[in-house]
């Protein structure tokens, strides 16, 4: 009965160390690579006509998570000009946060800091301003494969300082 007993034991720490043994392999042929779970992305803007000129580049990063949410980090650069009127240099960059509801439903929320620096002239007099601006984004978006089509409201809208017209805005997101 006790050789008995000592058989099953055998056996059970047999099995449990042989587990033990394939399963610290397979972990070891299954490395964490962080920059699988990368993906990046940004944005290109053109605009011009009758003396108006603006132009943006913003790349930005975001890590995925899982299958639902990912954040990153975004930076932004825009200079925009009005024949002898005006003319602006924005630079600043967001962090964001998107959450996939279910996977064609995409909720994003984005704090952005820019520092607006611009000339203006208005009644033959010249202005030059030079300050932060913040702007706190909540949005929802239509999501397929790595593009994402939607509005977004700026909850921190300023109509006076802000560099955007409208506290909503349409966005489309695209990632590699």
């Amino acid at each position: 009965m006790i050789i008995a007993g000592y058989r099953y034991f055998g056996k059970v720490f047999v099995g449990l160390f042989s587990l033990l043994c394939i399963t610290k392999s397979l972990a070891q042929n299954q490395q964490y690579n962080f920059w699988q779970h990368v993906r990046f992305g940004g944005g290109i803007g053109l605009s011009f006509g009758d003396g108006f000129f603006s132009g943006t580049l913003a790349p930005s990063a975001v890590y995925q998570f899982n299958k639902q949410f990912t954040a990153g980090v975004a930076f932004n650069g825009t200079y925009a000009s009005l024949k002898n009127n005006y003319n602006a240099t924005i630079l600043g960059g967001s962090i964001l946060a998107l959450y996939n509801i279910i996977p064609e439903i995409q909720l994003s929320a984005e704090f952005e800091e820019l520092n607006v620096n611009r000339n203006y002239k208005y009644y033959l007099e010249e202005f030059e301003e030079n300050y932060w601006y913040p702007a706190l984004f909540l949005g929802a978006g239509f999501h397929t494969n790595n593009v994402t089509i939607g509005i977004r409201y700026d909850i921190l809208f300023d109509n006076e300082k802000s560099i955007y017209t409208n506290a909503f805005a349409p966005f489309v997101r695209v990632y590699f």
